[in-house]
């Protein structure tokens, strides 16, 4: 059980987790499940809660992201913090959290964090009252979230896509280790959110000093094979 006093009631952590799946972009939500006095509601939320009184916010961004999703030694960006005073402004989602966290909770500060990982990294969650489970990011736009969730994904979408131009490499991570020219251009697109011209988008990437185009080509595919690709971290 919970012990009274645990909780830092003002101060949250809220992880956007984005996921590649070999065409779109995904981000991790938690799906609760909340018992009202005449019927049951679900909706959708990022893996969050708020602090303990004596952890700092990035102990707490991990500790809060295994405990709702399993995922363990994520690398997670501190990216914004969020405190809008309707933030918290939906008594559901209010009193659902001071249901869970057993606190009386009033204005709420939530420091944002960001990760990218591959999508095939295990996700567990033994609760009888939310799952997680990986979203096309494009979906997420048309889903009612809770408190400022969507706002929140949308500014991690942001950061990761100024990220990646500065880091260029932490989209590779992404990828397999050879890789064909179409597989970076879905990836590009999908943290862009846009369609890029083919051959234009061959021209642009081949500039790119530290792509590396191999003398291999992709096996065993039902359609032609392209050239792979590797890319070259020289730091």
């Amino acid at each position: 059980m919970i012990k009274a006093g645990l909780f830092n009631p003002y101060v949250s952590v809220d992880c956007v987790v984005f996921g590649f799946d070999g065409k779109e972009l995904n981000v991790l939500l938690i799906e609760r499940h909340i018992q009202e006095k005449n019927s049951d509601h679900s909706d959708k939320k990022l893996p969050g809660s708020i602090i303990y009184m004596d952890e700092n916010l990035d102990e707490a961004a991990s500790r809060v992201l295994t405990e709702l999703t399993g995922l363990k030694n994520i690398p997670l960006s501190q990216f914004r913090s969020f405190g809008a005073p309707e933030r918290s402004g939906n008594p559901r989602d209010v009193l659902w959290l001071e249901k869970t966290t057993h606190t009386k909770i009033e204005r709420i500060v939530t420091i944002g964090y960001v990760a990218l990982i591959k999508i095939n990294r295990k996700i567990t969650l033994d609760s009888e009252d939310r799952s997680a489970n990986w979203y096309n990011v494009r979906e997420t736009e048309k889903m009612t979230l809770a408190f400022d969730h969507s706002l929140i994904i949308r500014k991690g979408l942001e950061h990761i896509r100024h990220w990646l131009n500065v880091e260029p490499d932490m989209m590779f991570k992404l990828l397999p280790r050879k890789f064909t020219l179409s597989q970076l251009r879905l990836l590009y697109d999908a943290v862009n959110q846009t369609r890029s011209d083919v051959r234009n988008f061959q021209k642009k990437v081949r500039l790119w000093k530290n792509l590396v185009v191999l003398d291999e080509f992709e096996k065993n595919v039902p359609h032609r094979a392209g050239r792979l690709y590797k890319y070259k971290n020289e730091r």
